[in-house]
């Protein structure tokens, strides 16, 4: 078996370290000079040796910039020799534009699939490593050598939302019909009761809460999201659960997003008591609060590793 060296875009440094904490002691830590230049422009180079080496890359498609620097990083340890290519994207951004509901909408999910999809092949190949997608088609849009590999956070959600329970009875919910079966099936790992709420669309930005499709009267909800970014639709939802007798409501997600103030619309809303996401996207690192808990995918990345033959 090659040698696993392992590199990091910078947004993503943090993880790398917490992969290396518990990765097997022969995992070599790779390194990288970047420089950001006044005009925008960036420099790489790899100063590690990847000869003969299987390279284990961490990043994101969480902006542009990060899109190019993975996609640039990953390039680069193929021209440099590597033998095998890992692209390990924690939070595929552009996930909710997956497919075109308007003439001439750009499907960015598959325009990055197809970006990553153009790198040089190597002789052992290429993996594109992602968690808790929020459709799990955009698998299918990764073409040439490239094999896609979904991980799911199903232990994480486990864990968390029993944790969170402490021994009290609870319901698993969703914040809509479309995540639905994904909470029915937790919720039977669980034994436990499973709740979505029903929805009306009134224009292309705004819905009606119509219904709860169970009872919870004088529960906890524990609320399942796979992503959270403004915490719009979550708080409607947890709005619903409270207004149906919801005596608690907590909140797990795989990724914590956050954007602009959504953590603190979720704090100051008074709904929630309490929130658990993983640290696929570097926003939730930067929260401060004791509302917040954040868990590292780390061991589902090492794990994953571990299991191949």
């Amino acid at each position: 078996m090659p040698k696993k060296i392992l590199f990091a875009t910078q947004r993503y440094q943090y993880l790398k370290a917490r992969i290396l904490a518990i990765a097997p002691a022969d995992w070599e830590d790779g390194e990288i000079i970047i420089r950001d230049f006044p005009d925008g422009e960036h420099y790489h180079r790899i100063t590690s040796n990847v000869s003969g080496k299987e390279v284990v890359l961490i990043g994101g498609t969480i902006d542009d910039k990060e899109t190019l620097e993975l996609f640039d990083i990953a390039n680069g340890c193929i021209q440099t020799g590597a033998i095998c290519l890992n692209l390990v994207i924690p939070y595929f951004g552009y996930s909710t534009m997956e497919r075109a509901v308007q003439h001439g909408e750009i499907v960015k999910a598959k325009n990055r699939a197809i970006l990553f999809s153009a790198l040089p092949t190597t002789s052992l190949g290429i993996r594109v490593i992602m968690i808790d997608l929020h459709v799990d088609g955009i698998s299918y849009y990764f073409e040439s050598n490239v094999r896609p590999v979904h991980l799911y956070g199903k232990l994480f959600v486990r864990e968390a939302a029993l944790e969170l329970a402490q021994g009290k009875p609870f319901v698993m919910a969703s914040t809509d019909a479309g995540r639905a079966k994904w909470v029915e099936s937790l919720a039977n790992d669980l034994q436990v009761q499973a709740a979505f709420v029903f929805k009306r669309r009134l224009s292309g930005e705004e819905t009606q809460i119509t219904g709860i499709s169970a009872n919870v009267q004088d529960k906890l909800v524990i609320i399942y999201d796979d992503m959270i970014r403004t915490g719009g639709s979550l708080l409607d939802a947890a709005k619903a659960y409270k207004d149906a007798g919801a005596s608690e409501i907590a909140v797990i997600t795989t990724h914590g997003i956050f954007a602009g103030n959504g953590f603190e619309k979720i704090r100051n809303s008074g709904l929630v008591q309490k929130v658990v996401c993983t640290d696929t996207h570097p926003n939730a690192l930067q929260i401060t609060d004791p509302m917040l808990r954040v868990q590292s995918v780390a061991p589902l990345i090492v794990d994953y590793f571990l299991s191949i033959p």
